[in-house]
């Protein structure tokens, strides 16, 4: 996500964006916070783990160290709908891998939180305007419920 400059990404001229799962923080993920803020409002962009991270950034949110570490840990995740979430169960199991979670009390506006935890940590959002979707677990996960649809309704968008 830092070998190639928006210029470059703008000369493809993408119908879709995925901000992918990595290492570190997302001031420090190359060009995905400034992906997000050069296509969000036209591009569909789905953020996985660290990818979703950056679009709370993006947007003005703060992202900081969880309570727990978790590390391939499965977790019960609660969605409240979302085009993500289309014809999946309001309840489902995901494989969650990451020390930082978006926080509440600093949450941007113009996103909406669309899945927690049972301990209420934001695993899901969208943008309240722009096709900008985030998840904080693994959809791609084969222990993850639901996640290549979840991949699909996004291919949707």
């Amino acid at each position: 996500n830092d070998k190639i400059t928006l210029n470059d990404i703008k000369k493809m001229n993408p119908e879709r964006i995925v901000i992918s799962p990595g290492p570190g923080k997302p001031e420090d993920a190359g060009l995905s916070i400034d992906v997000v803020k050069e296509f969000g409002e036209s591009t569909p962009i789905f953020g996985i783990c660290l990818g979703h991270q950056a679009i709370t950034v993006a947007f003005g949110g703060k992202v900081d160290r969880a309570n727990e570490i978790v590390h391939g840990k499965t977790s019960t995740i609660t969605h409240i709908g979302s085009k993500i979430f289309s014809d999946i169960p309001e309840t489902f199991e995901a494989t969650r891998y990451h020390s930082l979670v978006a926080m509440e009390d600093s949450f941007p506006e113009e996103l909406n939180v669309t899945a927690k935890t049972d301990n209420g940590l934001i695993m899901a959002l969208e943008h309240k305007k722009y096709p900008v979707y985030g998840v904080q677990f693994h959809p791609e996960s084969i222990v993850t419920e639901h996640g290549m649809d979840m991949v699909k309704n996004f291919l949707e968008v």
